[in-house]
Order: C-alpha cells, then sequence, then structure tokens
C-alpha cells in the first residue's frame, strides 16, 4: 500500500506591493478595431482588465529658476515694485532644502558617502565634489544644532535611559592618521513597558572614552541608566553629583554574549548551561514586552526572581571549581561583579533587562563607519552625530528622515520660532502638512 504523499505547503514569495501613494499613469490599449464581425456596428464595452506594474525613474536633478519681475512707474514718479527673494537655508548657494535633506539621507540613513554620491551625481552630468557635499552637511548640522539641543533636553527628562558608546574615527592632519574618536549614544524607548513618553536618540561626540565625557553629556539627568559594564559610567554614581544620583542597571545580553564566547570557542558545558539558564529569563521577557510596568514587575517578582536566585547559587558553586585566571573562570567573574546591577530589573517594570535599545540605534554608526572611513575633523564627527541622531529617532518614530528634514529645513530657514521649537521634534512632525 502507497503512503499519500504529502502536499507541499504553498511557496512563500515575497512579490512587494504597490502602495496606494504611488502615482498611477494609466495606459488604455484599445482594439485594432471594434467593429462587430456580425455587422451590427460597433461593440459596446463590458468592462476591462487591469494590471499594475512597478516603474522607477532613476532620481533626476532638476534646477529651480526663481523671476522676480520689476515694475516701475511709467511716468518715473514712484520707485520700484518687486517681491521680496525667498529665504534659503544657504543664502545664494546652489542647494534647495531638499537637496540637502537627500544628501543627508542618503550618507547618514542610507549609508551612501559622499564620495560616492559625488560619482552618482557626476553621472548626470552634475559636477558637485565631495568637498562641497561636506559643506553643505556642516551647515545644516549648524542649523539643526539648536533642534538637537531640544531633543536631548526632552530626553534627558526622563527617569529610564540606555547609554552606549561606538568608534568615529577622525583625521588627524597632524599625525598623518586617523585618531580615535567616539559617538556617546543616549537613547531613550518606554515602548516595551507602554510608557508614553516617545522614543529617540542622540548621538554626542567626544575625542575620547573617558567617564569625564559620560558625566558632562549626561548633566540634568537622574534615574536608571542602562548599560554595559564599561567603567566609565561609574563616574555618574558617584556622591555629590550636581543633576542626583544616578542607578546603573547592567545587561543581560553583554553577560551572555561573555559566555556565549567560551561556548563557541571550547564548548564549555558549563558555559553551555548558564546560557540555558539566562534563555529561561528572557523566555518570560518575551511573554511581558509590551505590558504595563506594575505587571511586569509582578511578573518577574514571581516567575523570574526564584531562577536569578538559584542562578546566583549556580554562579558561585561553578566559580569555586574554576580558575579565575582561565578564560570561563574571567567570563564568570564579569557577571559576578554586575550581579547587583544585573538584578535591578526585578524589582522595576520599567528597566529592562538589556542595553539592546541602544545597541540597534548604533549599528546604522558601524556601517557609515566601514563605508565613509572617517571624519574629516572633531566638527565632522559632531556633524555626524547631530544629523544621525534626527535620523535615527526618525526611524524610531515611523516617520519618514527625508520629509522630516526638508520640511524641518525649510522651516528653520522661513525663521521657526525658538519658543516654538518643540513643533520641530520628530514625533511631532506630521507629513500632510
Amino acid at each position: 500500500m502507497t503512503k499519500p504523499r504529502k502536499k507541499r505547503k504553498p511557496a512563500q514569495r515575497n512579490l512587494g506591493n504597490l502602495p496606494d501613494h504611488l502615482e498611477r499613469i494609466e495606459q488604455v490599449i484599445e482594439p485594432a478595431s471594434i467593429t462587430c464581425p456580425c455587422g451590427c456596428g460597433e461593440m459596446v464595452r463590458i468592462g476591462e482588465d487591469r494590471t499594475e506594474r512597478l516603474d522607477i525613474v532613476p532620481a533626476q536633478a532638476r534646477v529651480i529658476v526663481t523671476i522676480r519681475p520689476k515694475y516701475a512707474c511709467p511716468n518715473k514718479d514712484a520707485g520700484v515694485a518687486q517681491a521680496p527673494a525667498p529665504v534659503h537655508l544657504i543664502e545664494g548657494g546652489l542647494p534647495t532644502e531638499g537637496t540637502l535633506a537627500q544628501v543627508a539621507v542618503s550618507k547618514y540613513a542610507d549609508h551612501c558617502p559622499l564620495f560616492r554620491q559625488a560619482q552618482i551625481y557626476a553621472r548626470s552630468g552634475l559636477d558637485l565634489h565631495r568637498s562641497t557635499l561636506a559643506g553643505w552637511m556642516g551647515r545644516i548640522s549648524f542649523h539643526l544644532a539648536p533642534v538637537v539641543d531640544h531633543l536631548f533636553k526632552d530626553i534627558k527628562s526622563s527617569s529610564k535611559l540606555f547609554a552606549d558608546e561606538t568608534r568615529c574615527p577622525v583625521l588627524d592632519p597632524g599625525r598623518g592618521r586617523t585618531k580615535t574618536g567616539y559617538l556617546w549614544a543616549i537613547a531613550r524607548d518606554e515602548r516595551p513597558f507602554g510608557g508614553t513618553a516617545p522614543p529617540g536618540v542622540v548621538f554626542c561626540y567626544a575625542d575620547g572614552r573617558g567617564g569625564k565625557h559620560a558625566t558632562e553629556f549626561l548633566t540634568g539627568f537622574s534615574g536608571t541608566l542602562q548599560v554595559d559594564g564599561y567603567t566609565g559610567y561609574n563616574a555618574l554614581t558617584k556622591p555629590g553629583r550636581n543633576s542626583g544620583s544616578v542607578k546603573l542597571a547592567y545587561c543581560w545580553a553583554h553577560a551572555r554574549r561573555k559566555l556565549k564566547e567560551v561556548h563557541d570557542r571550547d564548548g564549555s558545558p558549563i558555559a553551555g548551561d548558564g546560557l540555558r539558564r539566562i534563555a529561561e529569563f528572557y523566555k518570560i521577557e518575551a511573554e511581558i514586552r509590551g505590558k504595563p510596568a506594575a505587571e511586569r514587575k509582578a511578573v518577574r517578582q514571581e516567575k523570574t526572581k526564584p531562577l536569578i536566585e538559584a542562578f546566583e547559587i549556580w554562579l558561585k558553586t561553578v566559580r569555586s571549581r574554576i580558575s579565575a585566571k582561565s578564560r570561563l573562570g574571567d567570563k564568570l567573574s564579569y557577571i559576578a561583579k554586575h550581579m547587583d546591577g544585573l538584578k535591578l530589573f526585578l524589582d522595576d517594570g520599567a528597566i529592562e533587562m538589556d542595553s539592546n535599545v541602544v545597541e540597534r540605534t548604533i549599528r546604522p554608526i558601524a556601517l557609515n563607519r566601514k563605508n565613509a572611513l572617517f571624519a574629516g575633523h572633531d566638527e565632522g564627527g559632531r556633524n555626524w552625530g547631530r544629523i544621525a541622531s534626527l535620523i535615527e529617532t526618525c526611524k524610531l518614530n515611523d516617520v519618514e528622515p527625508y520629509a522630516y528634514l526638508k520640511a524641518t529645513l525649510e522651516a528653520i530657514a522661513a525663521g521657526h520660532p525658538a519658543a516654538r521649537i518643540d513643533e520641530l521634534m520628530p514625533w511631532n512632525f506630521d507629513r500632510a502638512r
């Protein structure tokens, strides 16, 4: 007796979609003749078939010519009438605000460095040197600085933040090579516990990684800061800090990573056991993600806390059997050293288990670093941080970066009042306007 053949699952194909907002250009194709063969006259239309295909026209540069006619009295008894010149962000310059936004988004959101953009424009006959594009980015960074400063002030008003830092190579002409700058990412995201504050991130440039930079950037912040185990953040916990106390919540993803490095390299069963235990914590977190903070805390106290206590006993036991100088012993010592901060999430449903929120925001920085290699100078690093801050905050709030930057630059050029700067925050952007 032959076994019945199993039915194949339908193939999962992603053929794309054609959103409603795209322009539709209708092309009607009529038959060669609609004269009825029977001789009764013309045929009657009874319906139609419609098909849609995606057509992409490569980006096309255009020139906007502004003409301001002059009018004078025919009797020469009065002055000349002429409309005032429209305002622009770069007065007397070539680019419109849309052009500036396009270059910025291509570089900081799509990771296309300026020298490649210059090559792309050259194919259209546009001779725009990389230094010209870099100058434009410096100008918009200058004008966007108050917006980013206000964004940072808003983020630091929260009591739960994330922080991380990543390398930002910068040219150092005096030494004939690059030096290592850093972009410090300060992020807020209350969505995992249903908070009301909109998510955002700001990248602050510094020429080093010392704790003094963390102290400087986080002036005005007090509360819980979720970080990795970098000791530079310890400066924020010192008594007598002017901005108030800061508690450091450490990251279980980093703790897990320590064990995984050993497990992947050595196949350590102890590291494997630790990974399985941490996986149980994350399984519970997945069930309560997006729930109110009070509910998250209750579940953690009931389910996660006993597992953490068992993990601590396990950690103490295995450490007593392993040399602290061994590879595994060193990783276990790291976890034990940060255990107080790793447990902080148990008593506060607004604290996450890890700092993955901020780590996700710095991935585009790493891609830009790979493609563009370095910033031209320290001010270039600051420009990088400012523009990337607004673009990544747009992404966190599901706002299209080009539309936001174009509208914001146009508003600044038109003299948007400083008293209403909150309207320029990415989460307040209304594309319909």
